[in-house]
C-alpha cells in the first residue's frame, strides 16, 4: 500500500485572516503521516482563502442553511477522506450532525483559560477585553475537543501567560497569539498520533 494513502487528512475551519491556519499548513507540509487537505470557511472574503490558494489546498465556503439544517457537509468531508477537523478561529457553532460523524475528531483552540471566558460571543478581542476588565493576573490558551456546546468539550491542553498592569486587550492578544503558534500544531500532532 502506498505511504500517501495512510496519511491522516485534516480539514482546517477558519473564519478570519488564517494566521493559525498558515502555521498548521507549514508545520505539516513535509509530514509523512498528516496533511492539511481542505480549508473550510464561512466567509467569502476571509483571508484564509488566500492562504489556501497560496498553498494549493482546496477550500469550501460553506452555506449556512446546508451547514446547520441539512447534513453539515458530512458527505463532502467523507468523500474527501477527511479524518480530523481542526478549528482555527472558526466562529460558528459546530452542528450535531458533524460532531456525531467526527466523534472526538474535532478540536478547537480558545484564547482564554476555559472554563472561564468561554461561550457564545466570547472570541478574539471580546475575550481579551473581558479578561483585562476583570483584572485577571493570567490568561492563556485552551485546546479542547468540540461538543454541542460552545467552548465546552474535554480539555486537552492549556498554557498560561502572565498579565501585567500595563497590558491592554491588544498586548494580551499578542501574548495569546504567541502561545497559539507555539503549541497548537504540536498538540494537533500529539492528538493525531494517538488516533
Amino acid at each position: 500500500m502506498p505511504i500517501h494513502s495512510l496519511k491522516k487528512k485534516i480539514a482546517v475551519f477558519a473564519s478570519g485572516t488564517g494566521t493559525n491556519t498558515e502555521k498548521i499548513i507549514q508545520h505539516f507540509k513535509n509530514n509523512h503521516s498528516i496533511q492539511v487537505d481542505l480549508i473550510v470557511t464561512n466567509k467569502k472574503d476571509a483571508g484564509v482563502i488566500n492562504i489556501a490558494r497560496q498553498n494549493n489546498i482546496p477550500f469550501i465556503i460553506i452555506d449556512k442553511e446546508k451547514f446547520f439544517r441539512e447534513d453539515a457537509y458530512v458527505n463532502e468531508f467523507k468523500k474527501a477522506e477527511i479524518n480530523f477537523i481542526v478549528l482555527a478561529g472558526f466562529l460558528w457553532k459546530i452542528p450535531t450532525a458533524l460532531i456525531n460523524a467526527y466523534q472526538n475528531k474535532i478540536i478547537n483552540i480558545h484564547p482564554a483559560l476555559l472554563p472561564n471566558y468561554g461561550g457564545k460571543g466570547m472570541y478574539g478581542h471580546f475575550v481579551h477585553e473581558a479578561v483585562i476588565n476583570n483584572h485577571e493576573k493570567e490568561s492563556g490558551i485552551t485546546i479542547h475537543y468540540v461538543d454541542e456546546k460552545y467552548d465546552h468539550g474535554n480539555i486537552i491542553f492549556q498554557s498560561k501567560c502572565k498579565i501585567t498592569n500595563d497590558d491592554t486587550p491588544e498586548t494580551l492578544a499578542k501574548k495569546i497569539h504567541q502561545l497559539e503558534h507555539q503549541y497548537y500544531t504540536v498538540i494537533i500532532e500529539e492528538v493525531l498520533s494517538k488516533q
